[in-house]
């Protein structure tokens, strides 16, 4: 069956993986932090278009390493500086700093008359 639609911009791995690379020393060489959109516009394309080759199974860990590497940068650059633009970052990389309690109530029939009747009570009927 004939593949439908654009081809890929990068055709092998490999490829995908000299680009991140070349990003990655730069970035190093110029002293400029890593970032998504940076990776993308050094890869000549969309942060979309560079999250949509993670859904193909042949990009999947080339792009998760990439962007595991850049969230480090960001880990880091929060320990150190404790900017809120790093933060920021972090929750896109599905980091939160809110607080979630669970809690389970049991609710007997018994124990909902009592109410009903404490509630009676109450307004005097």
């Amino acid at each position: 069956m004939a593949k439908v639609g654009r081809p890929l911009k990068f055709p092998t791995v490999e490829i995908l993986q000299e680009k991140i690379d070349a990003y990655f020393s730069e970035c190093e060489r110029t002293e400029t932090p890593l970032t998504i959109t940076g990776l993308a516009l050094a890869l000549d394309t969309d942060r979309i278009t560079l999250m949509n080759y993670e859904n193909k199974d042949e990009f999947v860990n080339t792009i998760k390493r990439a962007k595991l590497r850049i969230e480090n940068a960001y880990e880091i650059r929060n320990i150190n500086r404790g900017n809120g633009g790093d933060i920021f970052a972090l929750k896109n990389f599905n980091w939160t700093d809110k607080q979630e309690i669970e809690s389970n109530i049991n609710v007997n029939k018994s124990s909902v008359d009592e109410l009903i009747k404490s509630i009676e009570e109450i307004k005097g009927e």
